[in-house]
């Protein structure tokens, strides 16, 4: 039904949906969620929609500057003031690159994470340079100042920094407890009394219950993600070479993470086009969106499926306490004990899995330039380790029982790098990437006439 202030978007939506479903779902944005559509000065480039799979949403698309970006900016001042987390981004004269062409990369797991990731064409020239931009953050220098921000910054309002910090706290968990049931089987010296029972099964607990914690934001996360997505970064024209020069803006962010307030919560940005559903917080979707996006959307189907194994895994880490599991029978033990580890790892490689497919062009084809996919590689491996466990722990051998406890051994420590890197991403807000194929025989688009 259209909606009675907005005649002519309905119209244009309702033409958007037709198109959509004669082209791959893959390939085209639904009309309710089409990122940066209040950004007149970004043209989406039909293009560059893409998805791994042609029956989900897309996961990834690029948006051009057209005739009207940097019409009405101000010339750079030294003055203008940021708020304290673009203060931190804020780059010296040696920390920029001229480029001759940019443009936005939105991609799914950026919208979820609040992250505005900037495509740079680098210029052989500074003469011939029309933009100024932050250097790429993937050089050894950008690297190092993210290792710093996880050691000197600490956003706990922001949910997706909170969802990694626990899932590494729950790793540190797990690799302890992989000492205390598996260095005493290499080493037996080291054993001491009631240490796989009780130092095994209370870390166990433990970690399994930080698990179910940052599963349960996790999916908050991809249930709150951005419907407009957002551009974050301001641009004003440098007085010396009159280039547009790109910093880093939380003051235009419309991303819940920014909100210092309360965990969640409304958008940062009062912007006036922000969508209604992306200025309060929503615990769960509407039927309607559920069925609509939610459903379709790799990475809620990646976020449900790990909130689903981890609330099935924490029952393995309850009947791991001492009092529980030392007076379980044979067959309970195998039905309460071993069998919830099975399908919760199962779960935890399939989860890994969709994460690394969501951040993929096509469902075979590696992402390894792409910090999600290193994230979900981990994790599939920490999965597998953590099925492998329960999978030789039926067997009461001694060979069977080594085996077990050395795959939670190395699952242990997968997941700790899988979530270490996750907690780099989470505060890597402006990522810059360097792509050389934007505006190659592109010309700037002129809306004067459209």
């Amino acid at each position: 039904m259209p909606h009675p202030e907005h005649p002519r978007r309905s119209q244009t939506s309702s033409s958007g949906d037709q198109t959509r479903r004669r082209t791959q779902r893959n390939k085209a944005f639904h009309s309710s969620h089409i990122p940066l559509q209040s950004h007149s000065s970004l043209d989406l480039d039909t293009t560059r929609v893409n998805g791994p799979l042609s029956f989900l949403n897309p996961t990834s698309a690029n948006f051009n500057p057209n005739s009207k970006f940097g019409k009405h900016v101000e010339p750079h001042s030294t003055h203008i003031r940021e708020d304290e987390e673009s203060e931190a981004h804020e780059k010296s004269s040696e920390d920029t690159q001229p480029a001759s062409s940019v443009a936005y990369k939105w991609t799914s797991r950026n919208n979820r994470k609040g992250r505005h990731t900037l495509l740079v064409n680098p210029a052989y020239a500074k003469s011939s340079a029309k933009y100024t931009t932050p250097a790429p953050t993937a050089s050894l220098r950008g690297i190092a100042q993210g290792i710093l921000r996880m050691v000197t910054t600490y956003p706990i309002w922001d949910i997706s920094y909170d969802v990694a910090v626990l899932f590494t706290l729950g790793s540190v968990v797990w690799v302890i407890n992989a000492f205390f049931v598996f260095l005493p089987l290499i080493k037996p010296s080291t054993e001491f009394k009631n240490e796989e029972l009780t130092g095994g099964g209370i870390t166990a607990f433990i970690g399994a219950t930080i698990f179910e914690i940052g599963s349960i934001l996790l999916l908050f996360e991809s249930i709150n993600e951005s419907r407009t997505g957002c551009f974050g970064w301001a641009v004003s024209q440098a007085l010396e070479d009159h280039t547009l020069q790109f910093h880093p803006s939380g003051q235009t962010c419309v991303h819940h993470h920014r909100n210092k307030r309360s965990l969640g919560g409304t958008a940062s940005s009062s912007h006036d086009s922000i969508a209604e559903s992306d200025k309060t917080w929503t615990w769960w979707p509407s039927t309607h969106d559920l069925l609509t996006h939610h459903l379709h959307s790799l990475g809620f189907l990646a976020s449900f499926t790990q909130f689903l194994a981890a609330s099935v895994f924490w029952i393995s880490g309850f009947t791991a306490l001492p009092g529980v599991l030392n007076h379980l029978s044979t067959g309970l033990e195998a039905g309460i004990y071993w069998t919830p580890q099975v399908l919760g790892g199962t779960g935890f490689v399939l989860s890994g899995l969709l994460f690394m497919i969501e951040t993929q062009s096509k469902w075979y084809k590696p992402a390894l330039g792409t910090l999600g996919w290193h994230i979900g590689f981990w994790n599939t491996i920490g999965g597998l380790g953590f099925t492998l466990c329960p999978a030789f722990g039926y067997d009461t051998h001694s060979w069977a029982q080594y085996q077990a406890s050395c795959s939670t051994f190395w699952g242990s420590w997968a997941f700790l790098i899988g979530s270490a890197i996750q907690w780099y991403e989470s505060l890597g807000k402006w990522p810059v990437e360097v792509d050389k194929n934007i505006g190659v025989g592109v010309e700037t688009k002129d809306d004067s006439g459209s």
